[in-house]
């Protein structure tokens, strides 16, 4: 078709928006509307029940029937149950808040023991597996269970050896499982026994490390026991609902009988330490027997004071924690718990006597592990002591002290006590640390509780300099580094939060010195870094931090190279998250520098794309965040410093450049000197970037704010080098779930993209007419397309459009201060003619792409490509020339050939507009119209 007479014709029309018409409105207009029917017929509202009279029978029908009484009254205590379950539970002294971390806490390797006679399979004692059955009468009943407790025999005992930790806790899972199956089977002696050799259990301490474990795992079975018995005796005493009051009374007072009769049962056994376990376990059910407080008082001394048997220091300790857990559900009272102190100070001499033992034979259990064995029951015992109540906190302080070896009893003061008290003596806590020398507890474990206590209540303003002397003079003896270093993770919140930074630089220089020494730090890279992070969790000012003399050096401590960049990945992701809005300060952007420069030069060819978008995203958060005001060189001046030490990350690189194009923005003054150099900066800078597509963008917008400021030699550069880079484009790329994604898209938006930026564009007196134009399609030629791809159609079409904008005599946008081609060339006739040509060269190739499809058997494809080619030329070429004309009519026909391809309203609409053109042109350009009226003949009547 390199015949083609086309000529552009002039916009004689104008082109007109219809606007809606707005009004203004109180509501949103997607708000959803609710339409309420109201029925104005007074015999339906009576029939429905709305009328008021309905209404107020209703009320009075409900005031008088009781079951609608009821269920307002169950409705109103469903709320009120609901208001109380909302509010806020104290859950200090629940067990089942500590049973998993001592079970986690108190573990062995060792192998473990266990005699049940419940868990053979074949059956049990006295008839196997036959179970009681019922009686008619309860005093056969009661005489039978008599009796098979009477007949228990030690000599069924089945003993289990060589058990796993694991496997124990199974045991004794099936054996909380067997005691609830024969409760529930109505064999309540078996029920009992187990719960007894349970409890026998407790007096082992073979495997002395699992004791803990083991006291947990028992007591839970106990408690199951205590519970079953206690829901019992509640349902007895609760009687039937709807029964009489003489009923309900006899009901009662067979449940005190029950009641005692287990209380009987359990002062029968013959061990001192099942019998204490049982009774306690089932203190609870005392209210059957008594409301009195003061004989709970009674009860709970008396058991103290049974406890005084029991001879091995552990197994009492557990046994008091035992009955404190058991009487803190019934009593609010706290005298027991101090008399349990009282005779547990008594005994507690008898511990270090262990202790020396076990520090002549330390591969049975070492003394420190020993003493740790009874920080759970002390803790708890303190806890409940303390809970709600002041009384005894000064008394059992003073005890302490007066204790020899009291660091066992220190440290869980330590951990129980609140934080309010141990802030308000403070000192004298560190006076009692300094005077202990406790076997088996350090100085440095009684010093992390206090630290770990003073950082959630501080002591006084005036006291906390003469505190932290005191505690860092204690510290800093420590000669063991391992000590030495947990105290300071301990301390670090509380310096880093209610001190100055002058205390917390002072602290890194001490940690400085002291991890230096034989290298000391290499064992302790968790702990330096803990204490890094918590010092910049709880200190106010990271930037203070970044500029104290000890801050650096102290990373130059994490030698290893992983921990090293995990550290500054730290640091960066707090100063993201807490510093300030911007930062000037030359040493902070220092800092900055550094610890981004330690990230970069992490990064290599064998680092994942995820870790490289993490440390870009951090580097690139406090690029932005470095603001130099008003002195736009300097702002430059550190994009420039950044280029050169981000080298391997391209997202900074693409950071850097929209930063200098926001800088370029920013200058004010008339001079374009600075936004040249910004510009010459980016253009420098996105070569370095490895992704084609980026490289693209960037360059089309560097070359639009050239534009925007004037700088057209720049410009011309941009728009150059990225048309030179689209057949560098991968014809794929691939997405972040790993699947090939097609880019033909994309640059088909983007070459649109630069076809608008290109009308404004002025002509260069060295390059030619329309020599990006050209450039353009230069390269879309011999870029590779799909054999099936509709991209180069679109983009030829959209060349096209450019072309006839491009012979208007006025464009239909500017750039100010841009003398575009319409004022360049002032509409010359030479202009037009080179125009005439560019546009039979782009529709050729249109024409060239027709065939194709249609060789590809794409007749969609190939109806719609004609008809936007159709209605292009009838908008912009003069049909007065027979050629275009002709070929006009051509593309007419074949896209009717495929009209079952198309959709049906298609080509009528198409119909439409070549006849609202007619319309607008019969009047201002006869000759025009004429022309396009012979088309439209032609098109009716083929």
């Amino acid at each position: 078709m390199s015949n083609l007479d086309w000529v552009c014709v002039p916009r004689l029309y104008e082109v007109r928006k219809n606007h809606l018409a707005g009004r203004a409105t109180l509501e949103h207009p997607l708000k959803q509307q609710t339409v309420t029917m109201v029925d104005s017929n007074p015999l339906s509202q009576a029939l429905e029940g709305t009328d008021p009279l309905s209404q107020f029978a209703r009320q009075d029908e409900e005031l008088n029937d009781p079951l609608s009484q009821m269920v307002s009254e169950f409705d109103l205590k469903s709320k009120r149950r609901e208001r109380d379950r909302t509010e806020p539970e104290d859950n200090t002294l629940q067990w089942s808040t500590r049973r998993l971390g001592i079970l986690n806490r108190f573990t062995t390797n060792e192998k473990l023991s266990l005699s049940t006679s419940f868990l053979v399979a074949s059956g049990s004692l006295d008839g196997g597996s036959d179970s009681i059955k019922a009686q008619t009468v309860v005093a056969d009943k009661t005489k039978y269970r008599l009796e098979q407790l009477d007949h228990f025999d030690d000599g069924t005992m089945r003993h289990m050896m060589d058990l796993t930790q694991p496997e124990y806790i199974q045991r004794f899972e099936q054996l909380k499982q067997e005691l609830t199956q024969s409760w529930n089977n109505d064999q309540r002696v078996k029920a009992l026994k187990i719960a007894i050799q349970c409890a026998k259990m407790l007096a082992d301490t073979t495997v002395l490390q699992f004791y803990p474990s083991q006291y947990v795992l028992i007591t839970d079975i106990l408690d199951v026991f205590g519970k079953l018995v206690y829901d019992r005796l509640r349902a007895k005493a609760s009687g039937l609902p709807g029964v009489s009051a003489v009923t309900l009374e006899r009901e009662r007072e067979a449940a005190r009988d029950t009641c005692q009769n287990w209380f009987y049962k359990i002062a029968s056994i013959r061990e001192l330490l099942p019998r204490l376990y049982l009774e306690m376990s089932i203190f609870k059910c005392y209210e059957f027997l008594t409301s009195d407080r003061e004989e709970y008082e009674k009860l709970l001394r008396r058991l103290t004071h049974q406890l005084r048997g029991i001879a091995d220091p552990l197994v009492s300790s557990y046994a008091r924690c035992y009955l404190v857990r058991m009487g803190v559900t019934v009593t609010p009272s706290k005298t027991y718990i101090r008399e349990n102190f009282g005779d547990l100070f008594i005994v507690y001499p008898q511990i270090f006597r262990f202790v020396a033992r076990f520090n002549l034979h330390p591969e049975i259990v070492t003394a420190s592990s020993y003493l740790q064995l009874y920080a759970p029951a002390f803790d708890y015992m303190l806890l409940c002591l303390v809970h709600k109540c002041d009384l005894y906190t000064q008394d059992m302080l003073n005890e302490c002290k007066q204790l020899k070896n009291n660091g066992a009893i220190l440290m869980s003061i330590l951990s129980s006590f609140k934080s309010e008290f141990i802030a308000t003596n403070a000192l004298e806590f560190v006076e009692l640390i300094n005077a202990s020398e406790t076997p088996g507890i350090s100085k440095s474990q009684l010093l992390r509780s206090l630290g770990s206590s003073v950082s959630s209540c501080a002591p006084l303003q005036e006291q906390r300099v003469t505190f932290l002397k005191a505690a860092f003079e204690t510290i800093n003896k420590l000669t063991d580094p391992n000590e030495y270093i947990n105290c300071v993770e301990t301390w670090a919140v509380f310096v880093s939060q209610y001190f100055t930074i002058h205390e917390v630089n002072r602290l890194l220089g001490e940690l400085n010195t002291r991890m230096c020494l034989g290298k000391a730090y290499e064992k302790h890279y968790p702990q330096l870094q803990n204490i890094l992070s918590r010092i910049m969790q709880n200190y106010r000012s990271i930037e203070l931090l970044l500029i104290q003399p000890n801050f650096l050096p102290y990373l130059d401590l994490f030698q290893k190279e992983s921990v090293r960049v995990e550290v500054c990945k730290t640091i960066l992701t707090y100063y993201k998250q807490n510093s300030e809005e911007y930062t000037c300060d030359a040493v902070v952007t220092n800092a900055l520098m550094y610890l981004g420069k330690i990230l970069n030069d992490s990064v290599n060819a064998l680092s994942v794309e995820d870790e490289r978008r993490q440390i870009s995203q951090l580097i690139n958060v406090f690029i932005h965040k470095v603001h130099f005001g008003r002195d736009l060189e300097q702002q430059l001046g550190f994009y420039v410093e950044a280029r050169g030490t981000f080298s391997n990350l391209d997202a900074v690189y693409v950071t850097l450049v929209h930063a200098a194009c926001k800088l370029a923005t920013r200058n004010t003054s008339k001079s374009t000197g600075f936004i040249k150099a910004c510009i010459a900066y980016c253009f420098i800078t996105i070569p370095s970037i490895s992704a084609v597509q980026q490289q693209m963008d960037l360059y089309l917008l560097c070359g639009q704010l050239a534009l925007r400021h004037l700088c057209l030699g720049q410009a011309d550069s941009c728009f150059e080098a990225a048309l030179q880079l689209v057949n560098e484009l991968p014809a794929a790329t691939v997405d972040f779930e790993g699947k090939p994604r097609s880019l033909e898209r994309y640059l088909v938006t983007y070459l649109c993209n630069m076809l608008a930026t290109l009308i404004v564009v002025p002509d260069s007196p060295e390059q030619g007419v329309l020599y990006f134009l050209r450039l353009l399609l230069d390269v879309i030629g011999k870029h590779e397309f799909k054999a099936d791809s509709t991209a180069p159609s679109v983009i030829y079409l959209h060349a096209l459009d450019m072309l006839y904008v491009q012979s208007l005599e006025r464009y239909p946008y500017h750039i100010q201060g841009v003398v575009s081609n319409d004022d360049l060339y002032g509409h010359d006739p030479k202009f037009l003619v080179e125009i005439n040509n560019l546009c039979v060269q782009v529709v050729d190739a249109i024409l060239l792409q027709l065939k194709a499809l249609g060789v590809a058997q794409q007749q969609r494809q190939q109806a719609e490509l004609s008809l936007d080619l159709f209605l292009r030329i009838v908008r912009y070429a003069d049909l007065e020339k027979e050629t275009v004309a002709h070929l006009a009519l051509n593309l007419w026909l074949l896209a009717n050939k495929s009209q079952t391809q198309l959709d049906v309203k298609t080509l009528p609409q198409t119909l439409r507009v070549v006849e609202l053109l007619y319309k607008q042109l019969r009047d201002v350009a006869p000759a025009q119209a004429q022309a396009i009226a012979k088309l439209l003949l032609r098109m009716r009547n083929s």
